[in-house]
């Protein structure tokens, strides 16, 4: 049998702290936080409530959590970070990265001072989280350029098709083709025409709003999505995108080989029944510019 003294040796030895919080955000104790890479002693938190500590917005975030476990009686598992900007007390210059935890939630079945509690378990993650969003960029992200991948894109778009048919936000789309890069490839090497795909992603990088998205498709293809943009709006741009494109490719020709650019150009439509629609209506629009002659923008209503 485990005598009192023991128990909580025991609980002072957990490495992660353990919070006992009541249902208006008091702490009622504080135990373990023994890994001091990660931790402070938080014993001078016992007594004080959590708006005094951290500011409103996350404070209230952490009371409804407190609610929720305190209701379904059982477990919760939250994700959640806290950086300067929520404690109360510090300066506002900080860690630029915010600390992310994964807190256990249990709602306790006894009261102190009549509230009922919650044991609240926060472990640092932040290590983890930032390999997670590293995976989860790689697996979005083209290799060679940077920009997005077409896995990528299909979330995106299809985020958009569903803003479009539930709020009515337009959304223009280009389809972009680099004309003559097989001929290239063959006459130079895939260096050269690795060249000239950077250039476009470079163009897209630069030149594009923060809210417009640039996608490597495949090969020497590219999607563009301008959000909040129907494709009368966006004309102009698009024009002047589509000669930013053959500028920074001309710039790349050493012979009579010239690389160009072909595009598609389309807007969501209430007849779409998916974004695969528009997709593909941007694709029709680009084979035509293609088949016209390349190196021309033709739009498909």
């Amino acid at each position: 049998m485990i005598a009192n003294e023991q128990m909580v040796a025991v609980l002072e030895a957990l490495p992660d702290p353990a919070f006992i919080l009541s249902s208006s955000g008091k702490y009622v104790a504080v135990f373990g936080g023994s890994d001091e890479r990660y931790y402070h002693d938080g014993r001078c938190l016992i007594g004080t409530y959590l708006h005094e500590v951290i500011k409103p917005a996350k404070a209230a975030w952490f009371l409804q959590t407190i609610d929720r476990a305190l209701s379904c009686r059982r477990l919760l598992i939250e994700e959640y970070e806290l950086s300067n900007k929520d404690v109360k007390g510090l300066p506002e210059e900080g860690p630029v990265a915010p600390i992310w935890f994964e807190g256990r939630i249990q709602a306790l079945d006894f009261r102190v001072d009549g509230e009922e509690v919650v044991l609240w378990v926060a472990s640092n993650i932040s290590q983890r989280h930032e390999l997670e969003l590293r995976l989860r960029e790689m697996s979005d992200t083209d290799q060679l350029t940077g920009l997005f991948n077409r896995r990528r894109l299909e979330r995106d778009f299809s985020l958009h098709f569903d803003n479009f048919s539930d709020q009515g936000m337009p959304t223009t789309i280009l389809m972009l083709d680099i004309d003559n890069l097989k001929q290239i490839n063959d006459a130079k090497g895939h260096h050269k025409g690795d060249e000239s795909i950077l250039a476009i992603a470079e163009i897209c990088r630069c030149e594009f709003r923060k809210t417009d998205y640039a996608y490597r498709f495949g090969g020497d293809e590219f999607v563009v999505v301008l959000p909040g943009l129907m494709p009368a709006q966006a004309m102009a741009m698009v024009e002047a995108l589509h000669r930013s494109f053959n500028l920074a490719l001309s710039a790349l020709a050493d012979d009579e080989l010239l690389a160009t650019i072909s595009m598609g150009m389309t807007g969501i439509n209430a007849g779409d029944t998916s974004y695969q629609d528009t997709l593909k209506r941007a694709d029709k629009a680009l084979y035509q510019a293609k088949a016209n002659g390349k190196n021309q923008l033709i739009f498909h209503p």
